[in-house]
């Protein structure tokens, strides 16, 4: 890296950094209005974002007719917008402030259950509400163990690394190291983060179906699954705009539990399925859950007339 490339992402990280810290201290209110405000505006200016969505939106939705979908990925993209403008809130504001802003918690006997019975817990984290604000919950209340992967910007890893890790969180890298951790941690049963719907490097994964058409899906849950004997639930933090947040535990579908990859993957996509029921307006639908396909892992010729994102 060259001496300016180096100070311009310095630059940008105290830039970033600051604007965080500076948002901290605004009410969830005033955020929410900031993000209404926003995010239509990211949505018209940002094709690429629009296109993702829509296509993920006519592909998961086809019952609904357009203009329902149009308006659902708009209030999707103020939604994103407005986790964006929260991290600063989630990872540096007061925890008392943070704790408050925690409206209720259903589902929480799943994890004492299990951990009641020895047994660790495998929480499915997927992009939906605020998943740093579960993050916090989590580990303010368990021993917590979660996969992370450094910024592009390497000046902001420390910052967010402390934000994640402040209420005692254990960050562990994504690589065999990282899964050797995990497997400890729920052999002390304790409860391990995945984020399920995160497209995994090819040989990480298999097709399985996430709404009717597949998806590259990992397949490291099985493995901790046959080898501890974990619980499993899917995790989200709702957010109820400009009030808070409502933390929400799942019994994940029974198919993760099967020793089969392609059955595992299969309840894992279903499980987030559930999840974005409660309110499907706050997925991040932007994502290109669908990028890779079948016909490029067999190597066509005409792979590229399967994808859906053109």
């Amino acid at each position: 890296m060259t001496t300016q490339t180096s100070d311009t992402m310095n630059w940008q990280a105290r830039t970033i950094a600051r604007l965080w810290q500076w948002l901290a201290d605004w009410r969830l209110a005033s955020l929410w209005r900031l993000a209404r405000l926003a995010g239509p505006w990211i949505y018209r200016l940002s094709p690429r974002e629009r296109r993702v969505t829509i296509a993920n939106l006519a592909q998961v939705f086809p019952e609904r007719n357009e203009d329902e979908r149009m308006r659902l990925g708009r209030q999707s993209m103020i939604h994103s917008t407005a986790t964006m403008l929260e991290l600063g809130f989630a990872w540096m504001a007061a925890p008392r402030r943070v704790k408050k802003a925690i409206l209720t918690v259903q589902g929480r006997e799943l994890l004492d259950k299990a951990r009641a019975e020895g047994r660790g817990v495998i929480v499915l984290a997927p992009h939906f509400g605020n998943w740093e604000i579960l993050n916090f919950w989590l580990s303010s209340h368990f021993p917590f163990t979660a996969m992370y992967e450094p910024p592009k910007i390497d000046a902001l890893d420390s910052i967010i690394r402390h934000g994640r890790e402040r209420q005692g969180a254990k960050l562990v890298p994504t690589n065999s190291r990282g899964v050797a951790a995990l497997l400890k941690a729920l052999k002390r049963s304790e409860a391990v983060g995945i984020l399920p719907d995160q497209e995994p490097d090819w040989g990480s994964g298999v097709f399985a179906p996430f709404y009717q058409r597949e998806a590259y899906t990992g397949t490291l849950l099985p493995k901790l699954v046959a080898r501890t004997q974990a619980k499993v639930v899917t995790g989200v933090a709702r957010r109820v705009p400009g009030k808070g947040f409502e933390i929400h535990f799942l019994a994940a579908d029974e198919r993760v539990y099967s020793e089969d990859e392609l059955q595992s993957a299969t309840g894992v996509n279903a499980s987030v399925e559930a999840a974005i029921d409660l309110d499907p307006v706050q997925y991040q639908w932007e994502y290109k859950r669908y990028r890779k396909t079948r016909a490029e892992f067999e190597k066509r010729p005409d792979w590229k007339r399967f994808r859906l994102y053109k």
